[in-house]
């Protein structure tokens, strides 16, 4: 029997547990395959609460405890998205990706995607735009998803 998670927009006070459980996340399976330079630029990126204040996060809460997270920034860019190591498989991703995507009339999005991530995100739908890059010691893949309104007959 699959568990009930309760995923919605986290409140303003609720954003630091989510920066924190990012920064768990990235250390424990993307920090071991990046250079050092970019696991500096990721911390610097969670430290920048003006950059911050700008995205609209999304949490998943089993029995109240954050688990999962995600952010968008404008115009409809995915960023942010992780989910603590002892809940993973459990359809987290799947259902906080659902929820996002109920906010948005424009049913495209774009992810620069770890290399850890890639497949996830193409079991959500999501397509590579281009091969791995490399910025300031993050890899990424470019990645974009979009969902066709269905054909009136």
């Amino acid at each position: 029997m699959e568990q009930a998670y309760t995923i919605r927009p986290l409140r303003t006070e609720e954003v630091p547990a989510a920066v924190a459980l990012i920064w768990e996340v990235f250390l424990q399976f993307e920090a071991p395959e990046y250079p050092e330079e970019g696991v500096r630029t990721f911390r610097a990126l969670l430290d920048d609460s003006e950059k911050l204040s700008k995205l609209r996060f999304y949490g998943a809460f089993d029995e109240g405890v954050l688990v999962g997270t995600l952010c968008m920034r404008q115009p409809q860019h995915i960023g942010g998205f992780f989910v603590r190591a002892d809940h993973h498989r459990r359809g987290i991703g799947r259902a906080l990706f659902r929820r996002m995507t109920q906010d948005y009339e424009k049913q495209e999005f774009t992810v620069n995607s770890s290399p850890y991530a890639v497949e996830i995100y193409r079991h959500l739908g999501f397509t590579a735009t281009d091969t791995e890059q490399l910025e300031d010691g993050i890899r990424f893949t470019p990645m974009v998803y979009r969902r066709q309104a269905p054909r009136q007959v």
